[in-house]
């Protein structure tokens, strides 16, 4: 089954906008939305962590799942992030997920408790039975302070709608010893920006990427020169586009991400309490890094890259 799933490339993870009382902005978000595809991105992740799911409602979920269904129309694959506290919770936004129409869903740990490791399975597996959708486990030990490791991993192999796992622990080795385990069972991703040649390298199909969001030509495109063993140009597009990838790994990429995305026209830097603006040495930190890759903003390689209508 996870040979099937044919998700590949770069699926930015699409940040949510708001107005400046904080109400979600959907005409807003649908913009940065059809942006994204036609810069030619290969699919979409709404509802992630950079899309800040645990700070919207459940119907303001389901309205940016609907909305990014509308905006693809077809031409890329729409996952949804499901992020919530228990598994009931968690099975009941897959159901609405399904209900949208959505191509699949991203599922997180549990939040909040620090479960155990058959726990952890548990729960996967739990949603995984409440939906016909495909799902990608999403690792972010970091982050979500429970770890998704192989063994926990390869233990979910024969659930028949768990297709594909998301790695943002930084270790790539764990691809490795994820198909040492069980072969080619699951399609992997590489979730965090500043190991994805590494990540492709060793067996990463696809990349749920946050600076794409700013930069997704540039994202799209040293993705698929690794992808395509042109290591000596991945290299020379890698370290320009480093200290930017770097910022997806701090505590504060969202509001990173956005001012990223700010700065381009993309989107706002707006985001929801308690997530507040970057300000002082942070903010000029960011600033500094996209004055200078702007400033040095590379030719890109052709890798086949057809924006989509």
């Amino acid at each position: 089954m996870a040979n099937k799933i044919g998700w590949e490339g770069v699926f930015p993870a699409v940040t949510t906008q708001f107005r400046p009382n904080y109400d979600l902005d959907l005409d807003a978000t649908a913009k940065v939305l059809d942006g994204l595809i036609r810069d030619g991105v290969s699919g979409l992740i709404v509802c992630g962590t950079v899309g800040e799911n645990t700070s919207l409602s459940r119907s303001e979920k389901v309205a940016v799942m609907e909305t990014a269904k509308s905006v693809a129309r077809g031409r890329v694959p729409v996952i949804a992030g499901i992020a919530e506290f228990t598994t009931q919770f968690a099975s009941e936004v897959a159901k609405e997920a399904a209900r949208v129409g959505v191509d699949g869903v991203m599922v997180m740990p549990a939040l909040v408790y620090s479960s155990k490791p058959h726990e952890t399975a548990a729960h996967f597996r739990g949603v995984a039975k409440a939906t016909d959708l495909p799902v990608m486990v999403y690792n972010n030990p970091p982050i979500y302070k429970n770890d998704v490791t192989p063994d926990i991993l390869a233990s979910l192999a024969d659930c028949e709608t768990i297709v594909c796992f998301k790695d943002s622990s930084g270790d790539t080795r764990r691809f490795i010893d994820t198909k040492n385990m069980v072969g080619d069972r699951f399609v992997l991703f590489a979730g965090l920006d500043d190991v994805v040649v590494e990540s492709v390298m060793l067996g990463a199909a696809g990349w749920i990427s946050g600076m794409s969001n700013a930069f997704p030509q540039e994202g799209e495109t040293l993705f698929r020169l690794a992808k395509a063993g042109r290591y000596e140009e991945a290299r020379a597009l890698y370290e320009w586009f480093m200290p930017l990838l770097h910022l997806d790994a701090r505590p504060d990429l969202v509001q990173c991400i956005k001012l990223c995305e700010h700065i381009m026209g993309r989107g706002s830097a707006l985001t929801r309490p308690p997530r507040l603006p970057l300000e002082g040495q942070d903010r000029a930190h960011v600033e500094d890094v996209m004055a200078k890759a702007l400033e040095n903003r590379p030719k890109l390689p052709d890798v086949g890259l057809r924006p989509a209508a």
